[in-house]
Formats: C-alpha cells, sequence, structure tokens
C-alpha cells in the first residue's frame, strides 16, 4: 500500500516534536506539510520549533505554514503550556535558529488549498488546539468535504481531564473549535486522555535508546527532560505520557487501539465542565455517530513500537 500522505497541525511542544519524529520515521506515512497553531507555547515558538525540528532531521523540504496565534473566544492559557514544556516549548533542547522560513501562505487558507486541490486524497492529524482547521471549515464550506480523514489528539472521555478536572488541554484551549471541527460531518478519529495516559513513555526507555550515540536519541531526551520532571511532580512517575504520537498508531499500527464509534461533543456553556468532551454511550441524543473514539489501547506495544522506530532512526542517522 502507498503510505498516507498527512498534513501535520501542531502546536510544538515536546510531545508534538517526538510526533514528527514518528512520523518521519514510519515508513507508512508520507508527511506533506506541517500547518502551526497556538497552543502548548506562543505561535511564533511553536512555529520555530516546527522550523527547527525538520531541519535538525534534514526534512525542510517539508513546507510549514504559520496559523492562528489566538483562541476563537476564550482567553488563551499558554502558561500551563510552558510548565509542561518548558519556555521554548522544547525543553532542554537546543536546537539552532533555523534557516528555512515558513510559506507566505496564512496556515488556515494553506489547508484550503491544500485539501481542495486533492479532494480525499490527504489526511489531517490535528494534535493542538482546533483553531486552524475549525476556521478551514468556517472560511470554506467545502473543506469538510473533501478531507479523507481527521485524526485529533483531544479530549477526555470517561477519564478526568488535565487541564481542568473535565478538560483536556488542547479541547479546553480552544473549545469553540472544537465544537465546531466536532459537528462538521468530516470522519474524526479521536484519541483521549483515556488512552494516552496508558502509554508512558519511562526514563529507563529514553535511557535504552540513548545507548545509541546519536543525536536523535540525545534530542529525545532533552525534550522530555521538563515534560518528566513536570510528570514526577505532579503525577509521581518517572516518565512521560505520549499524549500525540499515540494519533500515529491510527495509522501504522491501528490493531492497539480499541475504537468505538459514537456521538462526541464538546461543552461551551462557560462552566466549570468548559471543555470536556463527552460521548452519549447510551444513545439518549438520537444523534448518530460522529466519530470513532479511542477508548483502550495495549500501551506498552505501543511505547515499544516508538521506541523501535527512534532507534532506527537514531542509527539511520549516526
Amino acid at each position: 500500500m502507498p503510505p498516507t500522505r498527512i498534513i501535520l497541525d501542531t502546536d510544538p511542544g515536546a510531545d508534538d516534536a517526538l510526533t514528527i519524529l514518528l512520523m518521519l520515521a514510519s515508513p507508512e506515512i508520507k508527511l506533506e506539510a506541517i500547518t502551526t497553531t497556538h497552543g502548548n507555547v506562543t505561535i511564533d515558538k511553536t512555529t520555530r520549533n516546527a522550523l527547527a525540528v525538520l531541519e535538525f532531521l534534514n526534512a525542510s523540504r517539508i513546507p510549514v505554514a504559520k496559523g492562528c496565534s489566538l483562541p476563537l473566544v476564550k482567553p488563551p492559557h499558554q502558561a500551563k503550556g510552558e510548565a509542561v514544556h518548558g519556555s521554548s516549548g522544547m525543553g532542554r533542547t537546543n536546537l539552532p535558529e533555523p534557516t528555512s522560513k515558513v510559506v507566505d501562505t496564512h496556515a488556515v487558507d494553506y489547508l484550503i488549498e491544500r485539501f481542495l486541490a486533492e479532494p480525499n486524497e490527504l489526511t489531517l492529524f490535528a494534535v493542538g488546539p482546533l483553531t486552524n482547521v475549525a476556521l478551514a471549515i468556517r472560511k470554506e464550506p467545502r473543506f469538510a468535504q473533501v478531507v479523507k480523514e481527521l485524526v485529533i489528539m483531544g479530549g477526555a472521555v470517561r477519564s478526568g481531564g488535565n487541564m481542568s478536572p473535565l478538560a483536556e488541554f488542547n479541547i479546553y484551549e480552544d473549545p469553540h473549535a472544537a465544537h465546531i471541527v466536532f459537528n462538521s460531518g468530516i470522519p474524526i478519529t479521536l484519541i483521549p486522555l483515556d488512552v494516552t495516559y496508558k502509554c508512558l513513555l519511562t526514563s529507563a526507555d529514553v535511557d535504552r535508546l540513548n545507548k545509541i550515540d546519536s543525536p536523535v536519541a540525545k534530542f529525545v531526551r532533552d525534550v522530555t527532560a521538563d515534560y518528566m520532571a513536570f510528570y514526577l511532580k505532579y503525577e509521581g512517575f518517572a516518565g512521560c505520557a505520549l499524549h500525540d504520537p499515540l494519533t500515529v498508531a491510527a495509522i501504522i499500527a491501528p490493531e492497539l487501539l480499541s475504537l468505538e464509534e459514537h456521538y462526541v461533543d464538546v461543552d461551551i456553556s462557560g462552566g466549570v465542565s468548559t471543555g470536556k468532551t463527552y460521548a452519549d454511550f447510551m444513545k439518549v441524543a438520537k444523534k448518530p455517530a460522529n466519530m470513532k473514539v479511542a477508548l483502550d489501547v495495549r500501551g506498552r506495544e505501543f511505547v515499544e513500537l516508538f521506541i523501535e522506530r527512534m532507534e532506527t532512526l537514531c542509527r539511520s542517522r549516526l
């Protein structure tokens, strides 16, 4: 089978950077472009990080389009992202300033142009707040009809939230955008905290990877250093969840995910549950399913697959 052609909408971010590495290490995937959004850090930082990671991996041929700097309605909450991912968003890495530049087109227009040019040929991955995607849907009504599939890291369906007791960060950061996207009619696969918290990259895993003397192994160690320190302080374990990278399993190892079809929406009422993703498990709303939701995963198997792909990437760049 030919590789799945992907455009990645992202807010790098440590686990976003690991997602880029995993996509580039996976022959099942052809990463064709990156669009950046606000989220873990400011739009200027997320865009710089995307360019720098691609340059580090000798992949500057992949175009980057800079996107939205603010959520649609609510104020941003980037201080939480910086606390988790470090002030730059890249942990303790020290990648040089990228020499490559973004394309001239805004990310929203870039998404519209690319997907309309090749209807139902491209898959969209969104691993940050959904502002860019929502605005593409609003600006060009045909956009929702030409996306082959949309894979989203976001939400907490049966689990608790990591931004509020009920809400996950990406959805909480722009719940109104998520509401637009969820109800757009695009075929969606949702990867929520319910499964990502079962995919824990441990400090022992990082040590194992660094037995290979490779810049890629050192990057994985350094980009996750602040991330792991946060988890140790607040979650009590020496490691970090592979939130965004788990989306890639939808392509490279779907058998590891337990998917169910449900109607899922987002609370935008403005109360304590704002940003909460909820599934209509009992079908009381009488609405048809609008997405596939991952509710279980063989987590350790995915982490092993991630490490193996990183080891291969390391050896290819010795």
